[in-house]
């Protein structure tokens, strides 16, 4: 038994301490390390934004350079453990073409995010339609493009889903046009009521003195004409002139006394009289 314990202890001392000392040492290198790459990453970040370049650029740059270095890193402290590195490689680069056919969607998504850095459909910061969601673009990377919605979620959508998508972009232009259609009943000035509505959209707040507002006659009902007020905003205020333009419709309506049209109920015919 005595025999045994010797040999426990000195196992410990030639085998498990070394090994032990090995852990602690390259959790020690890997958080000095991680330390080092995020200071790296600020000093990257604060050089390209002084030579004001694009967000998205910034952004995805500094998630290439974190990514590389994070794995240079962890090759170096393999090397400390004793792990042979270049075998290592070889494994990587095996395990490389393995991965890369099962996860080519993944694959797929990092090309995706070139192209969106190269082609520019939009950019950090503007509202966009793809990929079956609509928000303001916070940052485009590696494998997905992060957006914020009107409602405050945040949802990440796959690069190559979203450049595969058609893109839609409400903030290229610097205004928006806005069409909003008032029904109307056979009966109504419609000539007074379209003067009223171009005058009161001018003083609405959000709505653009170029192009000027118009109203329009855009078709007729069984009710009626209906009419489409037409007015130019900015992107960003698109949302909040949209309500503003509502309720100066509501209250024109309003002061002439107007309401708004019901479908008509047709009346049943009369049943027919039996024969005989």
């Amino acid at each position: 038994m005595d025999e045994i314990v010797v040999q426990l202890k000195s196992l410990a001392l030639t085998e498990a301490l070394p090994l032990l000392l090995k852990v602690i040492g390259a959790l020690f290198i890997w958080f000095i390390g991680r330390t080092v790459i995020a200071g790296f990453r600020k000093v990257l970040d604060m050089g390209l934004q002084r030579r004001q370049l694009d967000a998205t650029l910034i952004r995805y740059v500094g998630s290439l350079f974190t990514g590389t270095l994070t794995l240079m890193l962890i090759v170096g402290i393999l090397g400390l453990m004793g792990v042979e590195t270049t075998s290592f490689a070889a494994l990587i680069a095996a395990a490389g073409i393995a991965i890369g056919a099962a996860w080519s969607g993944l694959l797929a998504n990092f090309a995706a995010g070139i192209f969106l850095l190269v082609l520019r459909p939009f950019r950090v910061g503007e509202e966009i339609e793809a990929g079956g969601v609509v928000g303001i673009v916070q940052e485009i990377g590696l494998f997905v493009t992060t957006l914020d919605t009107s409602d405050n979620v945040r949802i990440a959508v796959g690069n190559n889903q979203m450049f595969s998508d058609n893109i839609i972009n409400y903030s290229h232009h610097p205004y928006r046009k806005m069409t909003v259609k008032v029904p109307l009943m056979h009966g109504v000035d419609v000539r007074v009521l379209q003067q009223a509505l171009v005058d009161r959209m001018t003083t609405v707040k959000g709505v653009q003195e170029k192009p000027v507002p118009q109203v329009e006659i855009a078709e007729f009902t069984l009710q009626g004409p209906v009419l489409a007020v037409c007015i130019f905003c900015k992107p960003t205020e698109y949302n909040d002139t949209q309500a503003n333009v509502g309720d100066a419709i509501a209250e024109i309506l309003l002061a002439v006394g107007y309401t708004v049209p019901t479908p008509a109920v047709l009346a049943a015919p009369p049943p027919l009289a039996k024969v005989g």
